[in-house]
């Protein structure tokens, strides 16, 4: 089996799954029709071609840098009327690092890999106005999804690492497979991107740990009881 890792970081990223009218939500972490949309722009499929061979690819993600949940309040203007519309409240992550990764066919995943080094269309961390931080950059790696995130190096910067403890838990969300305990329901699984008739599915999710090892952390130790020593009665 094959899976292709795929780092996402930038200073801003949006990652909705249920947003409806003035409250565009993001989730904490990047979504399957995210990620396969990205792929799908970078293949130069239109948002009419069919996408079904990459929405069956196994998906997951790891959260590297967890970032800062921001919130923006935007107004616009009808320019067929010159009116104002409602207010919208857009929710985004600042300054995150994800480590995504999709298991598949070679011939798909290499394909994919190629795209990302010359993508068709411009690529984007959710939202058009959210690129990303550099050049994507895939590679492939001969392990399942679980596998993969279990093993990646920590993709996050140096300053978060100084900042956080000796030993870190990084959170994975990823597809269920049999005999997985589903943790919970997430309507992302692109059925159709076409905006005439946009469509997502359910699809069930897992939701492990990865316990990474931190060389670099220069967070104090916790200070120990001095009273403790002392006894008491």
């Amino acid at each position: 089996m094959s899976t292709l890792l795929l780092e996402l970081a930038g200073p801003q990223q949006s990652w909705g799954d249920s947003s409806r009218f003035t409250q565009r939500q993001t989730r904490p972490e990047p979504t399957k029709s995210g990620v396969v949309g990205l792929f799908a722009a970078a293949l130069g499929r239109r948002r009419t071609d069919p996408i079904e061979d990459l929405a069956a690819l196994t998906f997951g993600v790891r959260t590297d840098q967890p970032g800062r949940l921001e919130r923006d309040f935007q107004t616009e203007i009808d320019w067929r009327n010159g009116k104002s519309r409602p207010l919208t409240h857009r929710y985004y992550l600042a300054d995150a690092r994800f480590l995504a990764a999709v298991e598949g066919p070679r011939e798909l995943l290499d394909g994919l890999a190629e795209s990302l080094r010359h993508p068709t269309f411009p690529l984007y961390l959710g939202r058009r106005a959210f690129p990303p931080a550099g050049p994507l950059r895939g590679r492939i790696v001969e392990a399942s999804v679980k596998e993969a995130l279990a093993t990646a190096p920590w993709v996050a910067s140096a300053r978060h690492r100084r900042l956080q403890g000796a030993t870190v838990h990084l959170p994975v969300v990823r597809d269920a497979g049999p005999g997985d305990d589903v943790a919970e329901s997430v309507r992302d699984y692109p059925v159709s991107f076409d905006p005439e008739h946009r469509r997502y599915e359910w699809r069930d999710v897992v939701h492990d740990l990865v316990p990474v090892d931190n060389p670099d952390s220069q967070r104090p130790a916790s200070h120990p009881d001095w009273l403790a020593a002392l006894g008491g009665s």
